[in-house]
């Protein structure tokens, strides 16, 4: 009852209540967004070859991605339910809808130049700007049906994979057999499931806030303050931040080069890849290619065979140790 009396001393005529932030839900998504610049910091190392680990492929870090991704779009709905759970403000929403679609559609038209073979079209401002409609009708949902709802979703792609659904069009949905080349997706499923959860969670908050949002204090501690400032702020953070990393990632390994080991291991990772599509066991691809690499740096042909700047003759030298390595 507080709640709502303060909420109307701040509302003007013919506007829309104020609701009031609650400071925890900053400071989580604080977390989420720091979390993500650690994990885009690390895979832009990867990218620009100062690091030989592979970031996209090594299991540890694509659960790292996954939790950040999953954090995200929880705190999703539970914005979602704390913003409109009394009714949506269509004002406030449909503006923060067109503010995340724009920024949506920048992500796209910025990687189709910069990564044209990779470009994101369906990431994670796309899933959330969708599905910020879809849980519209799930606001006042009995939590069973959110429950089912989420468990469905995370289902999904298991039961109803399909050839059928591989065509790019339908690509949102993540239901075909193969996942598209892109840097960042995110589609409908599983991911909205997660919104779902986060529905879910703001009743609980909601039932255990021991004191009204109205009346919360910010956070006291530096970091606290710190992270609730980024949470506040996450979009721009998201929008700025990659271009200032790999911009300044890519400046740094002209001048420092780029990591020997990173190259080998892109090599090799590349190597294996294309034996292995050939029918070629992988132990074997693995040897064979091993010992490419150290027959080409003994060889004086490694530059030549990592920029594919070989001449004629160094072509044929390059085929023969090949052919010797994989015999």
């Amino acid at each position: 009852m507080a709640q709502r009396e303060v909420a109307r001393l701040h509302q003007s005529p013919g506007s829309e209540p104020i609701r009031p932030r609650w400071p925890a839900i900053d400071v989580a998504r604080g977390v989420a967004i720091a979390a993500m610049v650690v994990y885009h910091f690390a895979w832009d190392l990867s990218f620009v070859r100062l690091i030989a680990t592979d970031i996209v492929g090594h299991p540890a870090w694509q659960l790292f991605a996954r939790t950040i991704a999953a954090s995200f779009l929880v705190l999703v709905g539970i914005g979602l339910a704390l913003g409109h759970g009394d009714g949506v403000r269509w004002r406030s929403h449909l503006r923060r809808l067109a503010v995340i679609t724009g920024a949506a559609l920048a992500i796209t038209l910025v990687t189709r130049f910069a990564f044209p073979d990779e470009y994101i079209f369906f990431g994670i401002l796309h899933c959330i700007a969708l599905s910020s409609l879809l849980a519209l009708p799930f606001l006042h949902a009995p939590t069973a049906v959110l429950a089912v709802g989420a468990a469905f979703c995370f289902a999904a792609p298991v039961l109803f994979t399909a050839p059928a659904l591989d065509e790019p069009y339908l690509d949102w949905l993540g239901l075909g057999s193969n996942a598209p080349v892109t840097n960042d997706y995110v589609p409908v499923f599983p991911w909205f499931g997660w919104v779902l959860v986060g529905l879910a969670t703001a009743r609980v908050i909601r039932r255990l806030a021991v004191a009204p949002p109205a009346v919360a204090s910010p956070p006291s501690r530096p970091l606290a303050r710190a992270l609730a400032w980024s949470g506040r702020r996450s979009l721009a953070i998201y929008l700025v931040h990659q271009p200032l990393l790999l911009g300044t990632l890519i400046l740094l390994v002209q001048v420092t080069g780029p990591n020997p080991k990173a190259e080998e291991a892109v090599f090799r990772r590349d190597c294996e890849e294309t034996c292995t599509g050939t029918g070629a066991a992988a132990p074997l691809c693995s040897t064979g290619c091993a010992c490419a690499v150290e027959r080409l740096k003994s060889g004086d042909l490694w530059r030549q065979a990592l920029s594919g700047s070989t001449d004629a003759a160094e072509q044929e030298r390059l085929s023969a140790i090949t052919e010797q390595c994989f015999r």
